[in-house]
């Protein structure tokens, strides 16, 4: 019923407008499109982006402003006035549109060869369902079309499109019926600038990507019919130009449909140049899928034209908020890698606290990195609002405060899982496994997030992909020198992570007496006890590094080392990241959650019955870690050294 009702009011709005000339429908058309253009916000902005998108580089902030305004208007005018035009005849129409090299599809038709014709919003569209039988009414001409949502109206512009001979054809009833008309020798028009969602091929458009249908190609391809495209330009007040481009695919080659279906873009947007106020800049020819916005599983995929590279390409851009523990955020660098894997025009920024920003200016595949202050939220914004916008932010941490800085920096999609009171921040929620199964990795969390957006991931246990490092001792020095190896023993959870410190200068000692070795002690401020206590023990053999390294520098003295003995504590895995062996020691802590990850590794744990506990502090008498021996530590760091 309320369709219906709908419905009356929508022919009763026609029969008004078709009631004044077409001047005047043109010029109240453009008063309309005005006032939408003060009032439509969303539209506004949404307008304003995607004009951004492809005249950014080319025309100044004013300019392109007015080239919203003035499209407003131009599609007011022009959609109002179609309502005049589906009413006339074919004759009189003619006395407003002029029409440019209609023999390009004269000659194909008059020859046998079947036409697809390529279509764009652009200017007055609906002439090309006026128009089409008048011109080579001779063949079957057609249009595959989109049925409308309220089946009163759907049936009227069907009779308005059908009127003088077109047929229409729904794109839900499959595409038989068009191939047989165009095997039969027609024509068939086909729409083909809007966004093709996931059934798309991801290809440039204004030189970013975008996915765009490879349906005129494929009917080209299926039927050996020609591919010539048209548009229509408004040249004055209710007054239109027609244009057919020349036959644009080869028939003598054996181009394929991805290439076709670049090229169908490259010819639009050559028509949109001429008259960009004319085309329909209020859909979302960009549209970021959800939720796979990384193009990695796409059945398609992406096309890259000849002589276009991925550095060619306007980038996707994705801002990662990163964990503020260095071991979390050592850990979801598969993840990261991942995600810049997962389409060829992403560029990728981490915003990460500034204590943890250094580690990843060591991993190739980021592209920017923010040092966020501590804890500034406000501050924090405002450096990512310096920015140029971001498409999307993706959230390691589940901490409210992240939500937050992605929510009021205005980045349009925001991932993350749900927690801390955050999901209505988010508008893409990466879901848990329903049902509990073994534990997982830290990693895998991360890697969770990057596959849930479409990339293609890995298990990092099975394929490390470390940074690349000095090797200059990975060997015993021939010329006498001691081996490097970095010892930490603390840890920054609290003291039930780590392992007796007289234990850790017994096992070094007992490492010194067989092999020429020179430990090199690190930790935070916090350790700083600990680390004298050791250094004392050792004399010579060490260097005392504990709360006296910037993160650079650690990573520059871990480089150096050997291997690193540890407890379970971010450098661990920084190590790892590094490619440096690691012997690590788990009490209170699981391995299975954050154990380094990788053949090259050895991990000494006791389980024993109230492990693990997680706690910082142990209640009782820490015999997890008691129960690990110095001659079992020892034995791991050996077995390595002789490796």
């Amino acid at each position: 019923m309320l369709d219906f009702v709908i419905y009356l009011f929508y022919r009763a709005g026609l029969a008004i407008a078709a009631s004044f000339p077409l001047p005047v429908l043109f010029a109240l058309g453009r008063f309309l499109g005005f006032c939408a253009w003060l009032l439509s916000v969303k539209y506004r902005h949404l307008a304003e982006r995607n004009v951004a998108i492809a005249f950014a580089n080319e025309k100044t902030r004013r300019e392109m402003r007015r080239l919203v305004r003035r499209h407003f208007q131009r599609l007011g005018a022009n959609l109002l006035s179609s309502v005049k035009l589906t009413a006339m005849p074919a004759e009189k129409i003619l006395k407003r549109v002029t029409v440019d090299n209609i023999e390009a599809m004269d000659r194909e038709f008059r020859a046998g060869v079947p036409v697809v014709l390529v279509l764009s919003h652009l200017g007055t569209w609906e002439l090309f369902a006026q128009l089409m039988p008048k011109f080579v009414g001779y063949v079957r001409n057609a249009s595959v079309y989109q049925k409308l949502g309220n089946r009163f109206i759907d049936g009227h512009v069907r009779r308005t499109r059908g009127q003088n001979g077109l047929e229409l054809f729904d794109r839900q009833q499959g595409f038989q019926p068009v191939i047989d008309l165009l095997r039969s020798g027609g024509g068939v028009g086909v729409l083909s600038d809007q966004h093709a969602g996931d059934h798309g091929l991801w290809t440039p458009f204004f030189g970013k990507l975008a996915s765009t249908s490879p349906l005129p190609a494929l009917l080209a391809k299926r039927t050996s019919a020609a591919l010539i495209a048209a548009g229509v330009y408004t040249t004055g007040p209710a007054r239109w130009r027609m244009v057919f481009t020349e036959r644009f695919d080869p028939p003598s080659t054996n181009t394929s449909v991805a290439a076709l279906t670049s090229e169908i873009n490259q010819i639009i947007e050559q028509q949109i140049r001429v008259a960009p106020e004319d085309w329909f800049w209020v859909h979302n020819r960009w549209k970021t899928p959800q939720p796979n916005f990384l193009l990695a599983q796409y059945k398609r995929g992406v096309y890259l034209p000849a002589g276009v590279s991925s550095q060619d390409l306007k980038p996707f851009r994705i801002l990662i908020r990163s964990s503020n523990w260095l071991g979390d955020a050592a850990m979801s660098v598969p993840a990261v890698r991942a995600i810049k894997a997962g389409r060829p025009d992403a560029r990728v920024t981490i915003a990460a606290p500034e204590n943890v920003a250094p580690v990843w200016k060591l991993i190739p595949e980021v592209d920017a990195v923010i040092a966020l202050p501590g804890t500034q939220l406000l501050s924090s914004v405002q450096l990512l609002r310096r920015e140029r916008s971001f498409d999307v932010a993706i959230l390691f941490p589940n901490s409210l405060r992240a939500a937050l800085e992605a929510w009021l920096s205005r980045i349009p999609r925001r991932v993350g899982y749900r927690g801390h009171w955050r999901q209505p921040l988010l508008n893409q929620v990466v879901p848990l496994p329903r049902k509990p199964g073994p534990p997982e990795h830290h990693s895998l969390r991360f890697l969770r997030i990057a596959r849930e957006c479409g990339a293609e991931t890995f298990d990092p246990h099975t394929s490390q992909a470390g940074v690349q490092h000095s090797t200059s001792n990975n060997q015993v020095a021939s010329d006498g020198k001691p081996i490097k190896i970095g010892l930490c023993p603390g840890a920054e959870y609290g003291p039930a992570k780590r392992w007796l410190p007289e234990r850790f200068a017994e096992t070094a000692k007992k490492i010194s007496a067989q092999w020429p070795v020179q430990w090199l002690l690190f930790g935070t401020h916090r350790d700083a006890a600990i680390g004298t206590q050791i250094a004392a023990a050792l004399g010579d053999h060490c260097v005392n590094r504990v709360g006296q390294t910037t993160l650079d520098q650690l990573v520059d003295e871990l480089r150096e080392c050997r291997l690193l003995l540890t407890n379970d504590t971010g450098t661990m895995h920084l190590a790892v990241l590094l490619g440096v062996p690691v012997v690590a020691i788990f009490g209170s802590t699981e391995p299975r959650l954050t154990g380094p990850r990788g053949d090259a590794h050895i991990v000494l744990r006791h389980h024993v019955e109230c492990s693990p506990c997680f706690l910082r502090e142990c209640p009782i008498d820490f015999r997890c870690m008691k129960s690990v021996s110095v001659h079992e530590v020892a034995e791991a760091v050996l077995s390595i050294l002789r490796n």
